[in-house]
């Protein structure tokens, strides 16, 4: 799903607008086209690092995390 645009008006910034592998879409404006085209890459290789965890894991913790805190609060045990 990833897409990109770069687009000048005379008189006007480059306007930089991406979408990322999730259908998160962002925009920025740049003095140079080069600019604009780096940040489109940096946009993308962030999405890496969320492919790269282990999302059982993270899951796993954030579930004990929330029974840690039902357990502070004195609420029913998640079984």
């Amino acid at each position: 799903m990833r897409d990109f645009s770069i687009t000048k008006n005379e008189g006007e910034l480059y306007v930089a607008k991406v979408t990322d592998s999730y259908g998160n879409s962002y925009e920025n404006y740049f003095d140079t086209a080069n600019s604009a085209n780096d940040w489109i890459y940096h946009v993308w290789s962030e999405e890496d690092w969320f492919n790269s965890v282990k999302s059982q894991e993270l899951l796993a913790n954030a579930i004990e995390e929330c029974k840690e805190i039902d357990r502070i609060n004195n609420i029913t045990k998640i079984m």
